[in-house]
């Protein structure tokens, strides 16, 4: 439990830098120079001889998925929403967590199709006059393909973890990394038509990039995942959510987006909000 409070306060703070610091940088160039930064962190401690080829190409994929799927589209989504909205639409994860469990457990309830009617309305009353409706909903979009990318990761390699006991996870987790990193340098080359890195960056954005892809993402998610197998699902999805709260307030307050939101905006905020958080508790309470 300890590995994922740690992770929770490192992650509380990136929403803002990414929303703020690195703007004016390509999304995807972001998402492919963090994971490429992570997997160089932890190259020196990968141990070949530890799993077989299968194996292997299971921490690949799990990793392209759980990374590289989940930043390709959690750092687009910046394009379209203020960081704190795409700290709020987060919120849903926990929810897939569940769903993807109960569909490996083979097992699915009704509810969760209410849980996920009450989001959607969520993001609808959030939607203000400041950020364009069709942007807002491809924002909201690639957040639940993020969300779900990462839910998927978070079970899968929980359950590969748990099945092996005696592999350490430090010895395989650059495998994640590797499949994160070769899926991003993939699509930034075919989308972007750009380098992998983004080489007119200035200083101060080149010390943001190597804290989030050295902290916030090598050892972020690395703490998180071994955390994840040491918990139960219900723990993990309620984790999940710890990081909102304090990266919406970070992103709000610290990284000043409350400024100049009217009173109307900052009401829609809080009631879909409240509705976002309503559609997590019921599926929570259903799970349970």
């Amino acid at each position: 439990m300890v590995y994922l409070v740690i992770t929770t306060l490192i992650w509380a703070f990136s929403f803002g830098l990414i929303g703020t610091t690195l703007k004016g940088i390509d999304p995807l160039q972001i998402a492919d120079t963090r994971l490429l930064f992570a997997l160089l962190v932890f190259l020196p401690f990968l141990k070949l001889g530890h799993t077989n080829w299968q194996e292997k190409w299971q921490l690949i994929l799990i990793g392209a998925v759980q990374f590289g799927v989940m930043y390709t589209c959690y750092l687009s989504a910046f394009r379209f929403l203020p960081s704190h909205l795409v700290a709020l639409f987060s919120v849903l994860t926990p929810l897939y967590i569940v769903i993807i469990n109960d569909l490996r457990q083979r097992c699915f309830t009704p509810w969760y199709l209410l849980a996920t009617i009450l989001s959607v309305m969520g993001a609808a009353v959030i939607k203000i006059a400041a950020i364009d409706s069709s942007e807002i909903w491809l924002g909201f979009g690639l957040m639940q393909i993020s969300n779900i990318a990462f839910a998927f990761g978070q079970v899968y390699y929980r359950d590969w973890k748990r099945a092996r006991p005696h592999v350490s996870d430090g010895a395989v987790f650059g495998f994640l990394y590797l499949g994160a990193a070769v899926f991003t340098s993939i699509v930034t080359l075919l989308i972007s038509q750009q380098p992998p890195i983004p080489i007119s960056a200035t200083s101060t954005q080149w010390f943001v990039l190597v804290y989030l892809g050295v902290v916030a993402s090598g050892l972020g998610f690395f703490f998180w995942n071994k955390g994840a197998s040491q918990v139960s699902v219900g723990v993990l999805a309620a984790s999940n959510n710890a990081v909102v709260p304090l990266a919406m307030f970070a992103s709000l307050f610290v990284f000043g987006e409350a400024n100049g939101a009217t009173s109307e905006e900052l009401i829609r905020l809080i009631i879909g909000s409240l509705l976002i958080v309503l559609a997590l508790l019921i599926a929570r309470r259903k799970a349970a």
